[in-house]
C-alpha cells in the first residue's frame, strides 16, 4: 500500500478544516492505494538509491 496527501476542495475540505479547528490540532489527509512494488534488477536498485541520495526523498518503483 502506498499512501500520498489527498488533495481535497468543497466541502470535503471545509469539513476537515472544522475538525482541524474544533480540535485545535492540525490534520493530515491521505488518499491510499494498493500496489506491488517492481521486481528489479541490482543495477536498478543502485541506480534508485543513488538518486534518493540526490534528491532527498524516497523512489518507489511500481
Amino acid at each position: 500500500m502506498i499512501c500520498a496527501y489527498a488533495g481535497m476542495e468543497g466541502k470535503k475540505l471545509e469539513a476537515l478544516q472544522r475538525a482541524e479547528k474544533d480540535m485545535g490540532r492540525t490534520l493530515l489527509a491521505f488518499s491510499c492505494q494498493d500496489v506491488k512494488p517492481a521486481s528489479l534488477s541490482e543495477e536498478q536498485v543502485g541506480r534508485i538509491r543513488t538518486l534518493e541520495k540526490e534528491l532527498g526523498v524516497v523512489v518507489v518503483a511500481l
